[in-house]
Parts: C-alpha cells; structure tokens; sequence
C-alpha cells in the first residue's frame, strides 16, 4: 500500500495557471503509473492526466494542451501542471497510484489502487 498527500491546490482567477503535487510513500514508487483524477460537485470523479514508470504520459482531452504531467523519482513526487484554467477545472483533485507495476498509461480508475485525501482547485470567473 502507498500512501499519497497532494498539495498545491486553491483559488485560481481564470486564465492562471497551478502546479498540483503528490508525495508518495510506503512502497518503490519508480515502477508504478500514477495519475491525476477530479470531481467536480454533481459529477463522477473523470481522469485528468497519467505518467507510467517509463514517463509515458496521457491526458484527457478536455486538459490536453493546458496540463503536463511529470515524476520525480527521487522524490517520490508527482507533479501537474495546469495553465489558462477554466471555470470548469474547479474540482476536488486526487492523485492515484497503480495498483501494479511496469504498466502502460492508463485512465481506468479501477487500475489504481491507492488514492490521495485530494486537494480542492477552485477557478473563479
């Protein structure tokens, strides 16, 4: 089991721009996708971003081109980075980790086993 606490949400005016991060522990982190996911109030949690333990990335098509997703292995650390923010990106962010090793990119919430607290972005009009 790891354990993840993600930082670095807040309120953002839109058109900004936030770094999100996620710090693991608990097991090796280097081998195992990680992801960002959100929920917004009323709506099912959705994927946003995913990085496999070779940095392969995947977005969802509504944060492609405004988020990047990053690792830092010897941290431990997760990172996501959203520009021209959009009303519509206000939600509850949660960092995941796959539940098994050396796996291509995936935005099945079912393939991720351990979930953050999740950190709440808010985007202001």
């Amino acid at each position: 089991q790891v354990q993840l606490v993600e930082s670095g949400g807040g309120l953002v005016q839109a058109g900004g721009s936030l770094s999100l991060s996620c710090a693991a522990s608990g097991r090796t982190f280097s081998s195992y996708s990680m992801g960002w996911f959100r929920q917004a109030p009323g709506k099912e949690r959705e994927f946003v971003a995913g990085v496999n333990w070779s940095g392969g990335t995947s977005y969802a098509d509504s944060v492609r081109g405004r988020a990047t997703i990053s690792r830092e292995n010897a941290k431990n650390t997760v990172l996501l980075r959203m520009s021209s923010l959009r009303p519509e990106d206000t939600a509850v962010y949660y960092c995941a980790a796959a539940t098994k090793r050396w796996t291509t990119v995936t935005k099945n919430e079912a393939d991720f086993g351990s979930w953050g607290q999740g950190t709440q972005v808010t985007v202001s009009s």
